[in-house]
């Protein structure tokens, strides 16, 4: 048994986020898939995920014996447990502006899309619209970083990491992006294209698909 194990879920965004990171940097691990069921929820809670985790939620890592949970403990875990390759960048600045963008994909992006969840029957109302409204204003700003670099913070980062797969609820919960931001569906495309997001994302997109459920469009695969 590998020593490391990364407990998740088929359609977590924040276990896919451990996941992703885990494989960009090279690191063997086990993946432990949690019971889950048709109400989006992860039941019955796995023991493992309970005895870390006081919130009782994936992801959670167990590396030897470090136990974390919450994706960007797990990413910064990994950066500094394993160095290279360094996917926070160099500079100290810039790494600051790539935390940042992490943290806004998380605790500003992502809140709207929650608030998505409950609103598909009614996505035309104001509450919907407005939180459609408020991924668009993100859009635009991540738009606006890519003026002069192929990845929002400058090399490819946790930033990207995190933010690509809030895109991918986004995208299923009805707030995708639109032909307004030409250079972000470009990044789109460029990270989806990495081995390590696609090892990760084609079998949720599968999970999706083999329960009936929509698969964003973007990634349909031929």
């Amino acid at each position: 048994m590998n020593k490391t194990r990364i407990y998740s879920g088929p359609l977590s965004l924040f276990g896919a986020k451990a996941q992703i990171a885990a494989l960009e940097k090279g690191l063997a691990f086990e993946l432990v898939m949690v019971p889950f069921d048709r109400n989006d929820n992860y039941l019955p809670k796995h023991p493992e995920v309970l005895r870390v985790n006081p919130k009782a939620q994936v992801p959670v890592l167990i590396d030897d014996d470090v136990e974390l949970f919450d994706s960007t403990q797990i990413f910064e875990y990994l950066e500094d447990r394993y160095p290279t390759p360094p996917l926070w960048p160099r500079d100290v600045a810039a790494r600051a502006r790539a935390r940042q963008i992490e943290l806004r994909a998380d605790e500003v992006f992502f809140p709207h899309i929650y608030k998505l969840f409950g609103l598909q029957d009614d996505m035309q109302g104001a509450a919907a619209q407005a939180a459609c409204a408020a991924c668009q204003a993100i859009y635009g700003q991540m738009e606006k970083l890519l003026a002069d670099r192929d990845y929002l913070a400058g090399p490819y980062s946790y930033a990207d990491i995190g933010f690509y797969m809030a895109c991918v609820f986004a995208d299923r919960k009805g707030a995708g992006m639109s032909p307004a931001t030409p250079r972000l569906i470009e990044w789109r495309t460029r990270v989806g294209e990495r081995s390590a997001v696609r090892a990760v994302v084609d079998p949720m997109m599968q999970f999706l698909a083999s329960q009936g459920r929509g698969v964003p469009a973007f990634l349909k695969r031929q």
